[in-house]
């Protein structure tokens, strides 16, 4: 057994579940709910509640369900080796996309000290290319450096941005906040459908909060107190630094910057200052994208293992690094950038972030769905059972309604993805015909 000593305590992994969630996910936000004016804001108050429920979820999956496989084996439980496949699948394309979105905001951070990437469409997409391939052969080093460099960087935005909602009131204006407060007239019901997908983009990696629940002190207790609990720590930073940012800037010089934090940051203090954040975010943004592409190709490797992806993922350079899967996922991950060009960033931004919180939806309900099995399977107290469904509930609701809230062309567009997974799991069907046969039996 393990020493109880070298095991992770509440208030660590709560610090842990909440700068997962952070990362570089936040740096654009303020601009594109600019777009839409501060009552955006309000769908901060949706997501948490949603977002609470579902890190809560998978919380419980990940005690009663030790598997290893996370969402994906979570979704077999409940609806089969299918699923299995579709999850992995479909979480992997939402890593692609988001990943693009990512390299978008640091092109967007960099343009300041290169203006040409801010001279259009072409050079937009340029540099978001050029920083995808950056981080692919940086990944080359193997696990080891990608790690370590990710553990630094991190703090580059969650320092600034959490530093904002403490120090920005100083410099807050009621009155340029209630003139941003709804410029476009809009319904209020409609300004919080149309921001739940950014809202959502900004705790996507929640998933991650119980799949380290063997190295926990007390992980029944403790994981999924750590996972409301960050949940919610990761929600107040988001509430205040986008709050706090509207009664600094005036909204339309927000809604059309490409660097948010670090327009706020200069006007609170100095160009110089406002410099020192972007040099921040860009390294920020560096560094999650250099995490996020070695996941993705882990994903796609251990996805091949499963027999589920081509064996070519399951190939590693002398360096552990997943070769072939980054060289795979870099092309994809052009492609995408190049079929969402845009002259804008936060046009562009936001459009692939919406894809990106449907593509991950359908994964968190199929996961979730399987809880019931699971708790089932566990044979858990009718107590425990009756509390986690209300909350199993509250979470449905939630993805349900971001599903709506993203929009028609998100939506078709996952569900056309969503289709192709289907007809490449028919292919390879016959591969599993004994799993599937003794699906359930001990």
């Amino acid at each position: 057994m393990a020493d109880a000593s070298k095991k992770m305590g509440l208030v660590g992994l709560t610090t842990l579940v909440a700068v997962n969630m952070m990362g570089s996910g936040i740096i654009m936000l303020p601009s594109s709910m600019a777009q839409l004016g501060a009552v955006s804001l309000l769908s901060w108050v949706v997501t948490a509640v949603g977002s609470m429920a579902i890190a809560y979820g998978f919380a419980q999956c990940g005690i009663y369900c030790p598997r290893p496989g996370g969402m994906s084996a979570y979704s077999e439980e409940a609806h089969g080796k299918s699923a299995f496949f579709l999850c992995s699948y479909l979480y992997f394309l939402s890593l692609v996309i988001g990943n693009v979105a990512i390299g978008i905001s640091a092109v967007g951070y960099l343009t300041p000290f290169f203006p040409w990437l801010g001279s259009g469409a072409a050079a937009l997409v340029a540099g978001t290319i050029a920083l995808i391939w950056l981080t692919i052969l940086a990944n080359l080093g193997g696990p080891s450096v990608t790690g370590r460099l990710g553990a630094v960087t991190v703090w580059g935005v969650i320092i600034p941005v959490a530093g904002l909602g403490v120090i920005g009131w100083f410099w807050f204006d009621p009155n340029l906040f209630r003139e941003a407060w709804n410029p476009n007239g809009l319904r209020t019901s409609d300004a919080i459908a149309q921001s739940i997908p950014l809202t959502l983009w900004a705790f996507l990696g929640m998933e991650s909060a119980a799949q380290n629940s063997d190295a926990v002190e007390d992980p029944k207790r403790n994981v999924p107190l750590a996972c409301l609990l960050g949940t919610l720590g990761a929600a107040v930073v988001y509430v205040l630094s986008t709050s706090v940012i509207q009664g600094i800037v005036p909204n339309p010089e927000l809604a059309n910057s490409s660097a948010p934090f670090a327009l706020v940051y200069a006007q609170m203090f100095n160009d110089s200052v406002g410099n020192i954040i972007m040099a921040l975010a860009v390294m920020a943004c560096l560094g999650s994208l250099l995490g996020w592409q070695f996941t993705l190709a882990q994903t796609a490797k251990v996805t091949a293992e499963q027999g589920m992806f081509p064996k070519l993922f399951t190939r590693v350079s002398a360096r552990n690094a997943p070769l072939i899967g980054l060289l795979f996922c870099g092309v994809l991950q052009t492609l995408i950038a190049l079929s969402t060009i845009s002259p804008n960033a936060s046009a562009q931004f936001t459009k692939l972030v919406g894809l990106a919180a449907v593509t991950n939806i359908i994964p968190y309900i199929t996961s979730l769905t399987g809880l019931l099995v699971i708790m089932y399977k566990a044979q858990v107290e009718p107590r425990i059972f009756r509390r986690n469904g209300v909350i199993l509930l509250v979470a449905m609701l939630y993805c349900f309604y971001a599903l709506y809230a993203s929009g028609l062309e998100a939506v078709f567009g996952a569900a056309l993805v969503m289709v192709v997974g289907y007809l490449l799991f028919g292919a390879i069907a016959k591969r599993f015909v004994g799993a599937l046969d003794n699906l359930g039996r001990p």
